[in-house]
């Protein structure tokens, strides 16, 4: 048996010292977001990303000079600037209106840090440990130029937006709203998680040939603005409510929402049954189905690191990336204008926000009253639903006594909002029950004896 007398190379002991180090660089900002970071907000999370990856690149330059001959000064500067930023950002939580104006800046020094760092690692690093780094340092500079894109992106969203409907005060916050048709009752239009005005584009126009109908922006979403305090079903309704009569548009109404939609429209009907004549709810979301179980903690961690990440990964415009390869079926402004509201650090968070809160929504939405004998019809899209939907669907349709549930094996969740089947199938299901309530009849054509 013979023993090798080979010592290890001052290049093979940097390899796997750089290795360790561009690992926990890597792992620590995940851990700090799902740990003690997580539902801190943009400004925190970002910052805990930072401070991670500063320790990485400060365990290059201290292992290489303990352990190798060969000493990486130059990953102090990194370490440095990136961890002081980082402190910084965790312990001051600027806001989102300070976020977007560093938004203006970071781009170029990141840059210009990207390019002397793959300057400093030619020159000082060896072998096969300068390509371990290279990759990263490409990520940074990808970061950078990135955010520069997505900054003058934003500016030129502003074309996106039309002159239909206006901003309404609400009480410390404005709403946008738009309107068209003429006639009552009322249709009022509640978006899903996450969307906006721009989602109804297909189904507005249809129900507006018999009546007026009014589509909006909640608060964060679209062109509203964000409200001072977290939107919870009870805050949403009173914005819709206030909303609607600053605008002139006074009841009674007949609420048509989609998905998640339909949690937020029940609670408008609660606070306010006497506007309230009739309700279309589109493959909606029960009160009973929920993204996280009760008292998963590790699940609603994940949601709240969610929501905390989502702005900057807009900011540095992967948000855009991704909302840009769904074509939609929506019209071709409409669409436009939907990408450019998602887009958004603004559209991130507000997203994120809305997803946060939704259990709660759901949990609280479960004591709510039943619809009486309002005129109700439940529309589902059979097509691709996951397991439990039907269940739901049969459930939310004895919430009124006056009850038509509606299922079309063609169609999708979105598909019943973007194509020209579904839109057609939901503005049916809002004009019988717009006819309805004008006739006082019954769904199924006979008299009704309404409150």
């Amino acid at each position: 048996m013979t023993v090798s007398n080979v010592r290890p190379t001052q290049s093979h002991r940097l390899f796997p010292l750089v290795a360790a180090s561009l690992i926990v660089g890597f792992l620590l900002p995940i851990a700090l977001i799902l740990g003690p970071v997580s539902g801190g907000g943009e400004s925190r999370m970002t910052g805990a990303a930072l401070l991670g990856w500063g320790i990485g690149w400060e365990l290059i330059a201290v292992l290489s000079l303990r352990f190798t001959g060969e000493p990486q000064r130059w990953a102090v500067l990194p370490a440095a600037i990136l961890g002081v930023s980082g402190l910084l950002l965790i312990a001051f939580a600027p806001g989102k209106a300070a976020m977007d104006q560093l938004s203006w800046v970071w781009p170029v020094p990141v840059l210009m840090l990207a390019i002397w760092l793959i300057v400093q690692v030619r020159r000082d690093v060896p072998g096969r440990s300068r390509w371990l780094i290279y990759p990263v340092l490409g990520a940074f500079a990808l970061l950078a130029v990135g955010g520069a894109i997505e900054k003058v992106a934003e500016v030129g969203d502003g074309g996106q937006y039309g002159t239909d409907g206006e901003m309404i005060d609400v009480g410390g916050h404005k709403l946008f709203i738009s309107c068209t048709g003429t006639g009552s009752p009322t249709v009022v239009l509640q978006s899903g998680l996450g969307q906006g005005e721009a989602y109804w584009a297909r189904i507005a126009p249809q129900a507006a040939a018999t009546t007026r109908v009014c589509a909006y922006d909640r608060a964060g979403r679209g062109r509203s603005e964000p409200a001072s305090a977290p939107q919870d079903g009870a805050a949403i309704a009173r914005d819709l409510h206030a909303l609607l009569a600053a605008s002139g548009n006074h009841g009674p109404y007949v609420l048509a929402a989609h998905s998640s939609g339909g949690v937020y429209a029940r609670f408008f009907a609660a606070a306010y049954p006497d506007e309230v004549a009739g309700m279309v709810l589109l493959d909606a979301q029960s009160p009973h189905t929920t993204s996280a179980p009760a008292g998963d903690q590790s699940a609603q961690g994940s949601i709240n690191a969610l929501s905390g990440m989502l702005p900057s990964l807009a900011r540095v415009g992967f948000v855009r990336l991704v909302t840009s390869a769904d074509p939609g079926g929506l019209p071709p402004a409409a669409t436009a204008r939907r990408h450019a509201e998602e887009a958004t650090p603004q559209g991130a968070w507000s997203f994120g926000d809305e997803f946060a809160h939704l259990d709660g929504i759901l949990d609280a939405a479960s004591d709510l009253p039943d619809l009486g004998d309002r005129p109700l019809i439940v529309v589902t899209a059979a097509s691709q639903m996951d397991g439990g939907w039907m269940d739901q669907q049969d459930r939310l349709a004895t919430l009124s006594t006056d009850t038509s549930h509606r299922v079309f094996a063609d169609l999708t969740h979105i598909s019943l909002i973007e194509s020209a089947p579904g839109a057609t199938a939901a503005s049916d299901a809002i004009v019988d029950v717009v006819t309805s309530v004008r006739s006082g009849t019954r769904l199924d054509g006979s008299a009704a004896s309404r409150r």
